[in-house]
């Protein structure tokens, strides 16, 4: 019953909120869980992300970014995700490699193939069962964001950046729909939350 079910979507889209109502369907459909998030996940990873998220280096080079990214995500699937996947369990992880395709690649605006090549090296032929993606028109997901906390170093970018990533995310779905999809956003939260539920159960997640 092991799966590995991923949570993207840029700032202010709810993956909060519907991770932990991702957690609970599993559980109830009798999946052992372990939730966790990228980057981050193990003490290196958590170490990484905030040097990634801070503000005491607003000009780190964009590959830096993305070798950091890649270093935290191959502790992460050596400690945490393949552990837990051998044991049976289903992880739930806030953000994958997707995200670097969506920040480092469609943001950034980084070779997609240098990342393609880290994504093969760092995890083989691993991927996750299925990622939902929370879409939402950048200027709602920011106005959300903008009333939660202080920006971190990638959310202080520009509206541009994140219409970037948001086409990069739309673009992965497209292209891979058979693991990843898309839910809309926008709505009310108990709109999205049955939304991600049909997803669930379309994807054989849950029946």
């Amino acid at each position: 019953m092991a799966k590995f079910i991923t949570l993207e979507g840029i700032e202010g889209v709810g993956k909060t909120s519907n991770l932990l109502y991702i957690k609970e369907l599993l559980e109830t459909s009798g999946h052992d869980c372990v939730v966790t998030r990228e980057p981050g996940g193990t003490s290196l990873g958590e170490a990484l992300r905030g040097l990634l998220l801070s503000h005491s280096d607003e000009n780190m080079s964009p590959d830096a970014e993305l070798l950091m990214m890649f270093a935290a995500r191959a502790e992460h699937l050596s400690k945490v995700i393949q552990p837990a996947l051998t044991d049976g369990k289903t992880v739930l992880c806030d953000r994958f490699t997707e995200a670097t395709y969506a920040y480092q690649g469609g943001g950034r605006q980084l070779d997609v193939d240098k990342i393609s090549g880290l994504e093969t090296w760092v995890q083989g032929e691993l991927r996750p069962d299925l990622t939902i993606i929370l879409d939402a028109p950048v200027e709602i997901g920011r106005a959300r964001a903008g009333s939660r906390s202080e920006p971190d170093r990638i959310e202080k970018e520009q509206d541009e950046f994140f219409q970037r990533v948001r086409a990069a995310y739309i673009d992965l779905a497209e292209k891979n729909p058979q693991r990843i999809c898309l839910v809309d956003a926008s709505k009310e939260l108990a709109d999205v939350q049955q939304q991600v539920q049909q997803k669930l159960v379309e994807y054989n997640i849950i029946s």
